[in-house]
């Protein structure tokens, strides 16, 4: 049967495994997981890091998604505006 383990706890052995105070060997022993899945756990880690600490590309999304409102908004106004005028 498969084990599902915690965020939490994938986090907490990620982190002693980035410490290396001890071998990956040890740990597997220690927290009774396999050596390879160790190692995807801080691959994976590692791959997300930047993309976790960046805060630039999320505020780039969000001021794309207001700035698309705001066109929308400009081109109903001037719709609008004109249907005025010529009415």
């Amino acid at each position: 049967m498969r084990k599902n383990y915690s965020g939490k706890f994938k986090t907490k052995v990620v982190v002693d495994v980035m410490k290396e105070q001890e071998t990956v060997a040890e740990l597997s022993s220690k927290y009774e997981i396999h050596r390879s899945l160790l190692t995807r756990w801080k691959k994976e880690a590692i791959e997300r890091l930047p993309g976790i600490l960046s805060t630039t590309k999320k505020k780039g999304n969000d001021d794309q998604k207001l700035i698309e409102v705001l066109y929308q908004k400009i081109g109903q106004l001037e719709v609008e505006n004109d249907w005025l005028k010529k009415g």
